[in-house]
């Protein structure tokens, strides 16, 4: 079975929605304290998969996941590197994302990127519509620092190594709710077993999670966009 390790720290808030999905999707789930894993109590390499799931870690005191990301740099690179270059799944989502970013794992290749304040100057919390590699998924989205911005270069690297997994549906607000270049809601490593995005799957796992699940007589209670992400991450993993 598929074993996925749902990461936590201070101020990390969306842990047990996120540990829902792989769950749904058939892992087998554990949550570790960032400090379990520093301390040696927890091995990395005992998983399949690390989520980094959403919330403010350690407050976002200095930018959106610096601190979470810098403790990581300097106390896990190594167990890290190992993970990834084992072929294992790394996962970031909203927060999680910003750390991977500002780790440096993503976008990868030594490319540079960041997720800087929202277009709009403020917190935005609504549901978006993504356009996937393969399919697309609504979401929401919750964050204030969810602009994903790079040089011209790392951008057409992005595009020609097909390292954009999510877009959002429309260069405009609100449909981009942040100003991403290039529509940007998501993006892997090259090798694609890293992953970051900054709208919350797991915040759309059956369609009671939707706002407009009371349209939807003949599905209410069945399984909603959120679960495609998660079965996805597993089914590779097998």
């Amino acid at each position: 079975m598929v074993k996925a390790l749902i990461l936590r720290s201070a101020g990390i808030n969306c842990n047990d929605e996120t540990e829902q999905g792989f769950r749904m999707a058939g892992a087998e789930t554990e949550q570790v304290h960032v400090n379990e894993l520093i301390s040696g109590k927890k091995q990395l390499n005992d998983y399949d998969v690390l989520c980094l799931p959403g919330g403010f870690s350690y407050g976002d005191y200095i930018a959106g996941g610096a601190i979470l990301a810098n403790q990581i740099n300097t106390k896990l690179k190594k167990q890290l590197e190992e993970f990834v270059a084992a072929g294992k799944t790394v996962v970031g989502i909203c927060n999680g994302f910003q750390v991977l970013v500002k780790t440096g794992l993503l976008p990868g290749d030594g490319m540079k990127a960041t997720l800087t304040s929202n277009y709009s100057g403020k917190f935005e919390c609504r549901w978006v519509k993504l356009i996937g590699k393969d399919d697309g998924m609504e979401a929401p989205v919750a964050h204030g620092e969810g602009k994903f911005v790079a040089d011209k270069e790392t951008l057409k690297k992005l595009e020609d190594n097909n390292q954009i997994i999510f877009r959002y549906s429309s260069h405009y607000y609100p449909a981009n709710p942040n100003g991403s270049l290039n529509d940007i809601a998501g993006i892997s490593n090259k090798q694609g077993n890293v992953i970051g995005l900054m709208p919350h799957p797991e915040r759309n796992l059956t369609h009671g999670n939707h706002p407009t699940w009371t349209r939807w007589t003949s599905k209410k209670g069945g399984e909603a966009d959120g679960m495609k992400f998660f079965r996805n991450i597993v089914e590779r993993m097998k």
